[in-house]
Order: C-alpha cells, then sequence, then structure tokens
C-alpha cells in the first residue's frame, strides 16, 4: 500500500475522531465504520496485513481518546463502573504526564 493512501486514510480518521468534535462515541465509530469499510473495499486486493495491523491499533487508541476526553475527570469511576480494575492507572498516568512517581 502507498504511504500516501495511509496518510490520506490517517487524515481522515484524524478529521473524524477529533476530541473536540462533541458527538457520541457510538456515532464516531458508526461513521468510522463507513470510512474504513470503503477504504478496504477499494484496497481490499492488496495482501498486506502489517499496515492495516498498525491502523487497527492506532484506530483504537484514537476512539481510547475520545472516550476518555468525553469522561473527563470521571475517567477513572467509568472504568470501575464498566468493571475495569484500576488499580495502579493513577500513578502510571501521574508518570506519564511527568508529575513524578
Amino acid at each position: 500500500m502507498a504511504d500516501k493512501a495511509i496518510d490520506k486514510l490517517k487524515d481522515t480518521i484524524r478529521e473524524l475522531t477529533r476530541r473536540t468534535r462533541g458527538h457520541r462515541l457510538v456515532d464516531i465509530v458508526h461513521e468510522l465504520k463507513t470510512a474504513l469499510t470503503g477504504w478496504k473495499a477499494y484496497f481490499g486486493i492488496a495482501e498486506v496485513l502489517s499496515p492495516l495491523r498498525e491502523i487497527d491499533k492506532w484506530v483504537r487508541r484514537r476512539l481510547r481518546c475520545y472516550a476518555w476526553q468525553q469522561w473527563g475527570s470521571a475517567g477513572y469511576r467509568e472504568l470501575r463502573k464498566r468493571g475495569h480494575c484500576t488499580r495502579g492507572l493513577e500513578h502510571k498516568q501521574k508518570a506519564r504526564m511527568g508529575h513524578g512517581a
């Protein structure tokens, strides 16, 4: 797959997953599904899986960032409400943001 095509796809995904768009996550996923399905149909002949895996990881990360932005400061409460263990996440978050250990 051409780097130019992947860059154009990433630009489209960036536009759809801007965290300040103010749309529901369900709507964003629906729009992404439409864009990614069309892209896959157009480039489906290519049998190169590694760029597709990387794009998949990248899209998932963008969606997680979008969800965290919507949750705001209640992010850890949302994770606990959804059944995820948050032990140690605050420490990792602070360390990633440069606030010391």
